[in-house]
Formats: C-alpha cells, structure tokens, sequence
C-alpha cells in the first residue's frame, strides 16, 4: 500500500503574530520537523498546501521533496478548503493519506506507523482519551468527503463520510501540542526539548559523485505523474534549469538514458520516464524505506538504555 502525507500550512497565523511554520524549534523550523517526521516513518509522497507567505515557505522546503499546491484564495477561506485541495490532487495516488495541520509538530514517528500498521480506514491518534493528529483517512473516502458542503469543516466532512472514526491510543502527548497562540508556542518548545533524541537517515546514491537521492527521485516521480519537466519543477519549487542538470547529472553516472523528451506538436512537448527510470525508483523508495527501518532498529540496540529525556543517562 501506497500512503501520503497532506500538511496545510495556507492560514495567515493571525492569533501567533508570527509565521508559525518557520518559526524554530531547536535548530529546525516547524515545518521542516513535521517533514522529517513523515519521511522518518517511510512516507513516500508528501504534499503542502501553502496560502499566506507561500513563496517564502517553499523556498524554506524547496530542497525537502515536497510537493506543493496552493490555495490562492486562502484570506477568505477555511483550513477544510485546503485539505480539499490535497485530497483531490491525492485521491488516486495513494491508499490513504495521513492528515495534519502544520502547527502540530511533535507527533512521533512511531505514531505514524501504529496509524499505517492498524489498516484502518478512519483512524486519529489518542492520547489519555483525547484525539490529536494525523488523523489516516483511507482514499476509499475521499470522493464522500470532498463532496461535503456543510459548516463544520472537516469534522463535518469526516462526521459524514460513512465510516466512524476510531481512535488509537499511543504513548504520545505531541499529538495535542499546536501552536496557535505565544503560550501554545512556548509550551510546545517545552514540550519539545524533553523529546527523546531520535535516528535521522538521509538516503544517497554515489558513484564518482552524489547522483540520486529524494529530492531527485520526487523529481522523478513528478515527472512521471505530470509529463513534464517544467511542471514537475514547479511542484517542487526548484528551476527548469536545475532540475534538467540533476536528470542529466544521473544519466551521465548510469550512462543510460532516463527522462523522454518530444518536442512541439499542438500540445506542446511532454516528458516521460524510460523504463529504467521507473525500475530505478522504485527500488529506490523500497532500499530506503528498508535502511530507516534498519537505522531505528539499531538506534533502539545501540542507544535505547543510553538516552532518557534528551539528555544522556
């Protein structure tokens, strides 16, 4: 099975008065802890909804592999209506996606894969009775819920989908922390710094110089999915020009031919993958979705009795 990952991060931060998805927890923003965490748990695809400084923030994620999708019309608009447009840029690309606000950072790694391992349809983490995020919805249920026109926003939508949200209790307080408010925010940093210390990988392919990794292989799939480069390139928020010397660069050490290219017609050009390509990533996603899962086995040997509230025992 196939899950993605829809992060909203459109709002104005009005109650804040500050950005909230690049303001700083430690040495990384907001934002970029609620994408490692994803990507830490195997996540493949992960989608933004941006709005309100959207620019600023792609450029902050640009190198992260993140799809991006904007809601234009974010200053007269409700959180349901971004999430209707992750969803139905999702609906076909994955068997469910995992939901969350960008100002709910500190949910675990080991909270995303409880929510995938439970084969739910409709599934919220709980802490001590209470629902926090990400919330799985299967893709079974997007087309009901984004038909929803009521005025209770997603809740409404997910109240009438035809499944009843169950509720998953975790070990995990970061599921309830937001940062709506200063005090939300200085209660979450808190929160944050008395987090156990967590494993990182970062995946890279090299022969006589670094040529594939994920930013290159959501390249890939972008391209894949859009037939087209310079759409693939917009999605990701990197230039044209970039992103046909990271395509050339991997073909030049594999010495095969990777991305299609026919120009001209009524249409205008397109752009596909060769078959290599597609086998290439592939095997790319299952290798490092094996390694993570190797690198926190070995953390939990090496380091799980060393470490106990961020600090060294």
């Amino acid at each position: 099975m196939k899950y993605a990952a829809l992060i909203t991060a459109a709002g104005m931060s009005s109650r804040m008065g500050e950005f909230k998805p690049m303001l700083n927890m430690g040495s990384i923003s907001i934002a970029q802890r609620v994408v490692s965490t994803f990507r830490q748990a195997g996540v493949e695809r992960i989608v933004m909804v941006t709005g309100c400084h959207a620019q600023e923030l792609e450029r902050h994620l640009s190198g992260n592999g993140i799809v991006f999708l904007r809601n234009e019309n974010y200053e007269n608009s409700q959180m349901f209506d971004s999430v209707k447009i992750g969803l139905s840029y999702l609906r076909e690309k994955c068997s469910a996606v995992l939901f969350t606000p960008v100002d709910i950072p500190l949910f675990t790694v080991d909270t995303v894969r409880a929510l995938i391992e439970s084969g739910a349809d409709l599934i919220s983490p709980a802490y001590r009775g209470s629902a926090g995020h990400p919330i799985l919805i299967s893709a079974k249920l997007i087309d009901t819920i984004l038909t929803y026109s009521g005025k209770s926003g997603l809740r409404g939508a997910l109240e009438r989908c035809g499944k009843k949200m169950r509720l998953l209790p975790v070990n995990d307080e970061g599921i309830l922390y937001d940062a709506d408010t200063p005090e939300d925010y200085s209660r979450l940093l808190r929160y944050h710094n008395s987090q156990l210390i967590r494993p990182v990988t970062h995946v890279e392919l090299v022969k006589e110089t670094p040529f594939l990794d994920r930013r290159i292989a959501m390249l890939l799939m972008l391209i894949d999915e859009t037939k087209s480069v310079r759409k693939a390139c917009q999605r990701m928020q990197i230039s044209y020009s970039t992103g046909w010397k990271s395509i050339r660069a991997l073909e030049s050490q594999l010495d095969c031919t990777l991305v299609l290219r026919t120009q001209g017609g009524a249409g205008g050009g397109a752009s596909e993958l060769t078959g290599e390509a597609k086998t290439l990533l592939e095997r790319y996603h299952k290798f490092e979705q094996s390694v993570q899962k190797f690198a926190v086995e070995q953390f939990d040997t090496y380091f799980g009795e060393l470490f106990s509230c961020g600090k060294l025992i």
